[in-house]
């Protein structure tokens, strides 16, 4: 019998603990092959690889979440159970790993109470400023800081609850045509049949004239008739034959019609037709501050606490400038404690200002920020924790940063780790990757032909690892514009060769007064028939640009009569050229499916082919199973007791809620009698489990899963399964799925593509897939528009529009349009310098 101490596991030594490496041993989280790898602390280590390489399995997967694992066995269980927690990884020993804090590309939507301020918790110190040390209006009362939050009771608008936004109704929504009269049903929002000729019928008794047009009744009347809110009950002589009898009825405003409708209402056709009847705005009571009257009379440097909140943060960092000349001194005067505290928000938003966030200001809602913006303000938050003997673990921390941002962030890893602590990113941008101390390199490939540490070692030793897809690019200076043997998949390198000359544009389209957001009246043309990229720092206004020529074509019928079309209920521009445009495609990096029921294989429709190959068989014949059997969102073919989802929740006394595999399917999701239909073997189950390579040969004779497939390989995403669920993939595999959908569709007419960031995400060498398949798509007569900070990516684009010069009120502006050749020349472009390098190497 074995020993208890034998059963116990063994203890770090006194070695592993001192030498400075995080020593992980038997990794086999995902896809890692039990690999065994020693990694420095008190460094930044670049964590590398092509996506589904494994590198994110090795250090979130299993670094972190060991980390993440040993602090909470230090929580008590009822405390623990209050926490959601990941599972245990799949590892034999980590040793010498201190606690460790993930900031990780959250993809999620996160609540519009949420914002940059509450985020970076400098919203705290900004409600104690006017709390503490603001100017009150004469009498006034001193008011807590709770006071000054939309989040909370003793702040929120009454009206608007704190969100800022009112639904309400108006004399317009609710009767859209003033020509009818009440009796022809100027009042839309009524309801109709009996209940609105009741309504008439009222009126008529309480004096109202029913039959002149609406916009002859006085105001008084109409207001009445809309927005009263008295009920009264009169007796009523119908107007109708069939009803002889006088009856009691009861009056309702249209508005409390509306309002009743949506707040009762179980009926779903009821409740979408009331909504019809009301807009949403800035709230009439806070104007949009979410804050109650006495918050917004205290102001401080002459603003008050909404107007703080609206201002870019390099403005911001301006505003509490002269609040600091008083000394901070212990008399707990107005003056000293709101010296104190401004010195300290100013610290506090110096980070964000080095991290190239200065456009952003305290109120931005955080739906509208992206992952990387969302990352760096959580990154200057950590800056200011002052932890010490932390290992910080990134995921690509320069997503969504123009070149000229990518030396500040360099900066705050570097103080991150002159603090005591150790920096891991999980990174593709080889700018960063070249200055990190160490680098991990995962491979070689992705899927089940990736898992493998190819190199743990000093940047320079990548070089004799000729298996590595990342040495190119690192050491080389590849270029994914530039050609290279074909890689997996049957796919060739992306771009054209070098030195072969631009495309030639086939229109234009042209943009006016575009004012959207930040765009400041610009004037810009974009050519027909070409790829071209948008560029420019943070914040300059490339998106809106995006967004502009996304409503101009789906109101082309107005803008190309000359009129300003409308967009987020602000005026953008006037666009003329879209009838070279037959079809817009905007392919984002938003999820494919918000549940683990959507799939690859269901997005893509290639599951609908193999599901009527299924019911095609003779089993399936036999037992009259239709092509719906085999699906797990339906009745029938899936399994009853998890109802398709493969797995359950199991509930823990005193600890958190698990999932666990369903214990009748074993996480297959299909019923018995469905999983014994076989199609060449294997049951409809197996097939979802598929890699996508796999699959490409197992279905190969299947035109229409055979067509998904290879867009799919193309496109660099061979390594998927087809059942893998659309909560597990990032933005990047969400986007290129979408472009793999829209490169198998049959060709028709021109089409606009628009891509909002299409290289985040990927590897140099996925980038090279991504080039090649843009460059399909150009070839074939249509027009590609990518926003892009990858300066190779757009040295291999036909036609530049850079914007600038900086972010947020200093942005919007056309800085340089042309060949990539011709914007890396232009004096005062931030992006022209880092052009010019890129368009050298080709």
């Amino acid at each position: 019998m074995e020993s208890i101490e034998s059963m116990l596991p063994v203890p770090p030594s006194a070695e592993d603990l001192l030498d400075g490496f995080v020593r992980v041993r038997g990794a086999q989280e995902n896809n890692l092959k039990n690999v065994d790898v020693d990694v420095p602390r008190d460094a930044i280590v670049a964590f590398t690889g092509i996506s589904g390489s494994g590198k994110s399995s090795l250090a979130f997967g299993t670094i972190f979440a060991e980390a993440q694992r040993r602090y909470f066995e230090s929580v008590a269980p009822y405390a623990r159970r209050l926490i959601q927690q990941g599972g245990n990884p799949h590892v034999e020993s980590i040793t010498g790993l201190p606690p460790a804090v993930a900031l990780q590309q959250r993809r999620g939507t996160p609540s519009t109470r949420s914002s940059v301020g509450t985020v970076t918790t400098l919203s705290n110190s900004v409600r104690m400023l006017f709390s503490r040390a603001g100017d009150y209006p004469d009498g006034s009362s001193i008011l807590y800081s709770d006071s000054f939050s939309p989040n909370t009771v003793t702040g929120a608008c009454p009206v608007c609850h704190g969100l800022g936004t009112a639904h309400t109704v108006s004399e317009e929504s609710l009767v859209p045509n003033p020509e009818l009269s009440i009796s022809e049903g100027a009042v839309a929002a009524w309801p109709g049949a009996w209940q609105g000729k009741n309504l008439r019928d009222i009126l008529v008794k309480l004096g109202y004239d029913v039959e002149i047009p609406w916009k002859k009744l006085p105001q008084q009347q109409r207001d009445w008739i809309l927005f009263t809110e008295e009920q009264p009950v009169v007796t009523v002589t119908p107007l109708r034959d069939r009803i002889e009898k006088p009856y009691k009825g009861r009056f309702w405003s249209a508005r409390s019609h509306v309002l009743h409708t949506l707040a009762d209402s179980k009926s779903a056709p009821m409740r979408e037709r009331a909504l019809a009847f009301m807009h949403s705005g800035p709230c009439t009571e806070c104007g949009g501050s979410g804050l109650k009257p006495d918050a917004l009379a205290v102001r401080v440097a002459g603003r008050n606490i909404a107007e703080m909140n609206a201002l870019p943060l390099k403005e911001f960092k301006d505003a509490l400038g002269p609040l600091t000349n008083t000394p901070a001194g212990s008399d707990g005067s107005r003056e000293a404690v709101g010296a104190a505290i401004a010195k300290d928000l100013l610290q506090r938003v110096g980070v964000l200002l080095d991290l190239g966030l200065g456009y952003l200001s305290l109120g931005r809602a955080t739906p509208t920020l992206s992952p990387g913006e969302m990352q760096r303000l959580r990154i200057a938050t950590q800056l200011r924790s002052g932890l010490f003997g932390v290992i910080y673990v990134l995921d690509e921390p320069s997503a969504g940063l123009h070149p000229a941002d990518t030396e500040p962030l360099l900066e705050v890893l570097a103080q991150l780790r002159a603090g005591g602590n150790t920096v891991f990113v999980v990174e593709h941008n080889m700018d960063l990757v070249r200055r990190a101390d160490w680098i991990v390199d995962v491979g070689p490939r992705a899927g089940v032909d990736g898992g493998w540490i190819l190199y743990s070692g000093p940047v320079p030793g990548l070089a004799d690892v000729k298996e590595s897809l990342t040495r190119p690019f690192l050491l080389d200076g590849d270029s994914p514009a530039s050609p290279l043997e074909a890689l997996d998949g049957g796919t060739a390198g992306g771009g054209r060769p070098p030195k072969q000359g631009r495309r030639q544009e086939l229109g234009r389209l042209h943009i006016r007064q575009a004012s959207l957001h930040n765009l400041q009246n610009l004037e810009v043309s974009v050519p027909v028939g070409v790829l071209s990229a948008v560029t420019g720092v943070s914040g300059s206004g490339k998106s809106s640009l995006l967004k502009v020529l996304s409503a101009a074509f789906e109101s082309r019928d107005g803008v190309e009569n000359g009129e300003k079309l409308k967009a987020t209920d602000t005026a953008v521009a006037a666009v003329s050229g879209l009838e070279a445009v037959d079809r817009l495609v905007e392919v984002d990096q938003r999820p494919i499916g918000r549940t683990p029921r959507s799939n690859l294989a269901t997005y893509t429709g290639l599951f609908d082919a193999v599901r009527r190959e299924f019911a095609a068989t003779d089993e399936a014949k036999k037992h009259g199973f239709s092509p719906s059997r085999f699906s797990f969102n339906i009745a029938g073919g899936r399994c009853e007791n998890c109802l398709g989802e493969g797995s359950v929740s199991v509930e823990l006394l005193f600890l958190p809620g698990s999932y666990g595999p369903c214990p009748v399917c074993h996480g297959a999701r299909f019923n018995e009698e469905t999983l014994e239909v076989k199609y060449r073997g294997k049951n409809i189950a197996d097939v979802l489990s598929l890699t996508v390579d796999t699959a490409a040969v197992f279905l190969a004779d299947i035109p229409a899963a055979a067509r998904s497939l290879a867009a799919l390989r193309e496109v660099g995403l061979g390594y998927l399964r087809l059942g893998q669920p659309a909560t597990e993939l990032s933005g990047g595999e969400a986007q290129r799925i979408k472009l793999a959908t829209e490169l198998q569709r049959a060709r028709k007419g021109h089409t606009l593509y628009l891509l909002d960031e299409p290289t985040t995400g990927l590897h140099p060498a996925d980038v090279r897939l991504l080039l090649h398949q843009l460059n399909r798509l150009v070839d074939a007569g249509n027009t590609v528009v990518v926003v892009e900070h990858d300066m190779d990516v757009v040295a291999s684009a036909d036609w530049v529009v850079d914007l600038g010069p900086s972010g947020g009120a200093d942005g919007g502006r056309l800085m340089a349009a042309g060949t990539p050749e011709q914007v890396a020349a232009v004096e005062g472009s931030r992006t022209a310098p880092y052009l010019a390098v890129s368009t050298a190497k080709r």
